[in-house]
This record gives C-alpha cells, structure tokens and sequence, in this order.
C-alpha cells in the first residue's frame, strides 16, 4: 500500500537536494537530472556544486552549511522565488566512527548539529513554503536517516542517536503534514560507498554502489514508500535486530564490539 502519492516520472519536476556534494546525495541528483527533473543541489562545498551545475544543465548550485539557519531560510526563498519545489532531500551528513570512552565531545555536538539540527533548519526553513503551495502540488519531504538509527551498535555512539532521531521525526512529520497534503518519507540505507564510510576499518556487509543507492530511492518513491531501505539483502536482517530481546541483543553486539 503506497502511504505516500506514487511518483509517475521525474520530467519538469524541481528537486532541492541538501547536502549533494558527494556520495548518495550527489548519486541521486544525477539519477533525478537523468531522468528530466531539474536538480537543485546544496552542500558547503562550493566548488564541488559549481562541477556538477557545469555538467548537468538546467541544474542549479546553492551553496550552504545546514547548522547556519539563516543560510538555509535565505537559500529556500530564494528557491521559492524562482516556483514551486516539489521535493526536498535532506542529505547531509557528519559521520566517525565514536564510543564512549575518550570521546571528543565537540565531535559528538558535531552529529547533532549537522545531522539531526540541520535537518529541523531546513524543516523550519521549507515547510511554510510548501504548505503555502496549491494543494495539489504541496510537495514532499525526504529525510536520510540510516539502519544505524534501528538500535544503538557498536562504535555509534554520535552517529546512531542521530539516525534514530530522523526515523522517529519523519513519523511525526508524516502523521502531521500527509494529511495537509505534503508528502514524507524516510531513506534507511545499508552500508554504501562514500566517502563517509571511506573511513571504516572494517568489513562492511552487502555493500553498494552510491549508484545503486540512488536507484533504490527512486523506486521507493516511485512506488509511494514511506520508508525506503536498502539492500534488502541486509536490511531485512537489521530490522530484525528491533524485535530481539534485550538480553540476546545486547549479547550479538557485546560480540561485534570485541
């Protein structure tokens, strides 16, 4: 059952992706330029946005830090001012790996700032924006947590709660905004090559392609998805994980801690 309007193709629809830099941000607005839509990508990395505007005509480039609100509601006006936007992607995200002992404190308020604080920023930012769209084309709303955010794991100390944190407000926001019009979903990917996880040192199961990542999203809102996970192939045995018993779970991550 789709909960959200299922997307029919992508030609003439405008995209607003926040952090689009690199890895699964940058993936999916190639994916959405390729298939017509017009691709509005954000990131701090000026230079970065400045490469694909110059590759993907028609797209546009906005350079921004989402823990700088006033960046963000300047940034959304000036997007509004130029139409309506029917989908907006937050995908910025701050990610080592942490634990409890000798943790950098400022490392850990960094998670939070970025990606659970940046994301209530653009929420803020966007949402009277959309509402004040017609209703038929009120738009939606896309937040990329992580099967990290499932249940707390092993050297995931800042990053997890995070994740955890964008799961629960994406089901407020759909409960709140779907029957006003606008649509939500979630993105809980698996392990998937960027940059970010770049920096593991160890072995990371079921691991994609940013490319397949972002055909994954696509067919999640294509289909009208609320949550869209992926690879299944990993997925499915993370959700697993939520309905264990705390003592066999607590015992499985004492064993992948070691």
């Amino acid at each position: 059952m789709a909960l959200n309007p299922p997307v029919t193709g992508w030609q003439g629809q405008r995209v607003w992706l926040v952090g689009a830099s690199s890895g699964i941000g940058r993936a999916t607005a190639l994916a959405l330029h390729a298939q017509g839509a017009q691709v509005l990508v954000s990131a701090r990395d000026a230079g970065a946005l400045q490469d694909f505007v110059q590759a993907h005509p028609g797209s546009q480039a906005w350079p921004l830090d989402v823990t700088d609100v006033q960046a963000l509601r300047r940034t959304a006006d000036a997007i509004w001012a130029q139409g309506p936007v029917d989908r907006v992607v937050f995908c910025a995200a701050h990610y080592r790996a942490s634990r409890a002992q000798g943790g950098d404190l400022d490392d850990w308020l960094r998670h939070n700032q970025v990606n659970y604080v940046g994301a209530l920023h653009l929420l803020h930012a966007v949402l009277p924006l959309l509402l004040a769209q017609p209703r038929e084309r009120r738009g939606h709303i896309s937040l990329m947590a992580s099967v990290a955010g499932y249940r707390g794991l092993p050297n995931s100390l800042a990053y997890g709660p995070t994740k955890a944190a964008l799961i629960n407000l994406a089901e407020s926001l759909y409960t709140e905004l779907r029957p006003l019009g606008v649509g939500v979903s979630v993105v809980n990917p698996g392990f998937v090559e960027t940059p970010l996880t770049a920096q593991n040192r160890f072995a990371m199961p079921a691991l994609i392609s940013s490319e397949a990542a972002a055909q994954a999203m696509l067919e999640g809102w294509a289909r009208g998805a609320f949550e869209i996970h992926f690879p299944r192939r990993f997925t499915l045995g993370m959700k697993l994980l939520r309905c264990l018993p705390d003592t066999a779970f607590f015992a499985l991550t004492r064993r992948l801690g070691t």
